[in-house]
Parts: C-alpha cells; structure tokens; sequence
C-alpha cells in the first residue's frame, strides 16, 4: 500500500499523459538517476528496534511499488492505490473486505476467471447475483430485492463489451448503502475514471494496457476511502499477494507510454471494426466507438476513448472460428490482451472456458464469436491479416 516517498510537486502537473511519466518516476534521490532504482531487497536495516526509515519487509512496502502506486494513483484522481501480484489477488483482497455472508451484485458478462473466483471460491463466503447491469432499472430493482452490499462492474464488459452507466449505478448505490466497484482493465484511465464517476473503488489488471507489453502480471485497486485503504493493507499484508519489486518497475517502466499506446491502441481498432462491420463474412461486430453499439450514447457520455477491443461473431460455426483463428498469423492465438501486439482469442474455449455453457449462451457468448486485441502495429497488416483468414472459411 502506498507510501508517499516523493517531494515532486504533482499540483504542477494536470495532463494524464504528463502524469503517467512524471508521477513516481522522478529522479532517484541517492544518485540522481533519471530511471527510477529497483529495490531487490526482501528487508530493511532498522537503526533501533521499531525504528526504521518507512520499510521494514518488501511483503508489507518496498520503495519501488511504492513508486508505482503513487503513479497510478495519479492516473485514477485516487488517494490511494494497492499494487497486488496479479488482477485475481487484487479481486481476491476485495472480497475479503466484506462481512462473511454478503450479498454481491455482479454484471452478468465478466472475465471468466472472475466468474470463476466467484463461483467455486467465494460463493462458500458470499451470496452472488448475476444481472445485465447495462439497464439501471434493472439494478434499481435487483438492489431492492437482493440488497448487495456490493456492486461489481465490468465496463466494457469481457468479452461482449457490454457498457454500464457508472454514474447511474453508483448512484443507485449510495442510496442503498452499497459500494460499488469497477474494473477499468479494458479502458485503463486514460480512457475513462471511474471514482470520479461516483464508484468506490476502481480495479485493474496491470497485466493488460497499464503495463502493455505481455511480461508482467500484476493488479491494482483504487480507491479514496482511508478506512478501506487501512482494511486492504491489513489484508495484503497479512495473506501476501503483494507485487515483487521487479515487476513492479517493469509496470513503472511499460505505464510510462501509456497514453500514446492507447492512442494508438484506438485508432487501429476503430479502422478494424469499421472492416468488419462491412464484411459479408461477419454477421456482428461489437465495438463502442461504432453507432451501432447498443449503448453507443453512454460510453460518449463517460468514456473519453473507445478502447482496442473487439468482438465480432464470425458467420458459420466452431469448426469455422477454429479455422479461422488457426489461419491469422500477425494476430496471436492467445489469452489476454492489452499488449502492444495483436491478440486474438476465442472466450468460448479459451478465457471463459470455465463459464457453464449453459450460462455462456444465455447472455450471448456464442461459439462464433471471435476476441480481437487491436495492437499498435501498422492496422493495414493486421487487415490484410484478417482478410486471409476469411477468406479461409
């Protein structure tokens, strides 16, 4: 959990894209070394007992995460933030926050390996309910029914990219008395802020756009309450999923380009799906910078860029995506996204295999839909890259 270790003056610097280099990266006090130092210690000289210099074992705090929450902090206009070992622990530390027996409000299209944590870990701890969070009435009224004491958001959604009005849902929750978390993972906070939009607490993982280069795992929770702050640190302190000092100056290192990346990232996906869109071979494409997207007009409203990701579904059946993911080249055939190449998955077998097929298809998570993680590569390549895999099928 976060130390502030910097003298920098951050009331001097207003834009984002400033931030993501400045804040946590200044010039190494000892030395002056312009690349901030990695901290590979796992514990700390103490000048009397109990006496030290702010860090006593790196499980607890260590200069070079420090460091790094300080920065993201920044990005999400947070007080605080808390860099864990991957997104899941970050998720894993949030649901030990909650009272034993709560009740959770969950969207109905999440990270398979959320709907996983929820359902064969957590749910002997809490009580879940899976909605479509996109329709606020829907929420009012489940809020009333279920009475959460938690609202978990995915917005955009993985991996129909499903938007929810966050405002609008936050709202609901105060009134309620409930919180309300947003995993940002897709948008990162160039693209949209979630606190300021009213939730608790805003969630990443770090594994995807905020480090961008496919070589760490990591996550990261947000957030501006100082008791919660207080709660998390007990937890992450107590039960370890505390980031190692490497990783944490790798991530320091990858966010650093953040903005131009997703810049980059949005451009690209745009051209790609407005192709698609006009494809004969596609039967829908999902991307929420198209007018087509059903809640088009909400992420205008709180989003302040579109993102890299897009889903399409592919005209024809498994045997079909199979054929199709099989003959991409310049798009890589793997899980995850965010990275600065191109990725291209298939959730139904591969990130959201351990979603029920049952539960799959009830929210539209068919067998020919088809995950693109736009990277930043010349988007010509990449569409003359998708062209020959239709015209394989």
């Amino acid at each position: 959990m976060s130390k502030k270790i910097s003298n920098h003056k951050k009331s001097t610097i207003q834009d984002i894209a400033t931030r993501v280099i400045h804040v946590g990266g200044y010039p190494d006090k000892e030395t002056g070394a312009i690349m901030p130092p990695i901290y590979q210690t796992s514990t700390y000289v103490q000048d009397s007992p109990g006496v030290h210099k702010g860090y006593e074992y790196t499980r607890s705090h260590n200069p070079t995460r420090t460091r790094l929450e300080e920065c993201l902090a920044s990005l999400e206009q947070a007080k605080h933030c808390c860099v864990t070992a991957s997104g899941l622990s970050a998720e894993m530390l949030i649901m030990h926050l909650l009272p034993a027996g709560s009740n959770i409000l969950c969207g109905d299209d999440v990270y398979g390996g959320t709907y996983r944590l929820f359902t064969t870990v957590f749910h002997k701890m809490h009580n879940f309910k899976f909605i479509d969070t996109t329709d606020p009435k829907k929420v009012e009224k489940a809020v009333k029914e279920f009475k959460p004491a938690l609202i978990w958001l995915e917005t955009p959604t993985n991996p129909l990219l499903k938007i929810t009005d966050i405002q609008a849902v936050a709202t609901i929750a105060k009134k309620a008395k409930a919180l309300t978390v947003v995993d940002n993972t897709f948008m990162s906070p160039i693209f949209q802020n979630p606190l300021v939009l009213g939730a608790d607490f805003v969630l990443h993982s770090m594994t995807k756009y905020i480090n961008g280069h496919s070589d760490v795992v990591g996550g990261c929770i947000m957030l501006n309450n100082d008791h919660y702050r207080k709660e998390l640190f007990r937890l992450q302190n107590s039960i370890g999923p505390s980031q190692s000092p490497f990783d944490s100056w790798l991530v320091l290192r990858g966010v650093k380009t953040l903005a131009i990346r997703m810049a980059a990232h949005e451009k690209n996906a745009m051209k790609v799906a407005e192709y698609l869109e006009k494809h004969p071979k596609v039967e829908r494409v999902v991307y929420p910078g198209l007018k087509s997207h059903p809640q088009y007009a909400v992420a205008k409203k709180q989003m302040l860029g579109f993102g890299g990701m897009i889903t399409f579904f592919l005209k024809g059946d498994l045997k079909k995506s199979s054929k199709f993911l099989s003959t991409v080249k310049l798009f890589a055939l793997a899980e995850s996204l965010g990275g600065v190449e191109s990725l291209i998955e298939h959730p139904a077998i591969m990130t959201h295999a351990s979603v029920p097929k049952k539960v799959r298809e009830s929210i539209g998570l068919t067998d020919n839909l088809i995950r693109l993680s736009v990277g930043i590569e010349n988007v010509q390549d990449l569409i003359e890259d998708l062209e020959l895999a239709f015209k394989s099928v």
